[in-house]
């Protein structure tokens, strides 16, 4: 009885040592690539919920528009003095800044 005991601890150790390096791969995995994307993802949120009329923005296709107006999940846009459009909330890459 005493040997099983001991096979049953020796067992255990072995359990323990095989899933620590599992744990410290998702922990690092965790720290370089989903954390990061997840600040990413909150800051442009953030950055569309800001967004406002006469905001300058850059869209994924490259295009600069000015907002005319704001709505629940479209942006109306201006891109010249006779051309406007709507335009998907996602499809907004950046705003521009004043400097830019």
């Amino acid at each position: 009885m005493g040997s099983t005991t001991a096979t049953t601890v020796a067992q255990g150790g072995s359990f323990l040592a095989n899933i620590l390096p599992l744990v410290v791969l998702f922990g690092i995995f965790y720290f370089l690539v989903i954390r990061p994307e997840q600040k990413r993802v909150k800051k442009h949120r953030e950055m569309l919920e800001s967004l406002k009329k006469g905001d300058k923005i850059v869209t994924n296709g490259g295009l600069i528009a000015e907002i005319v107006r704001v709505e629940k999940y479209f942006f109306k846009i201006k891109l010249d003095d006779k051309v406007e459009a709507r335009l998907d909330k996602e499809s907004i890459v950046r705003k521009l800044d004043d400097e830019d």
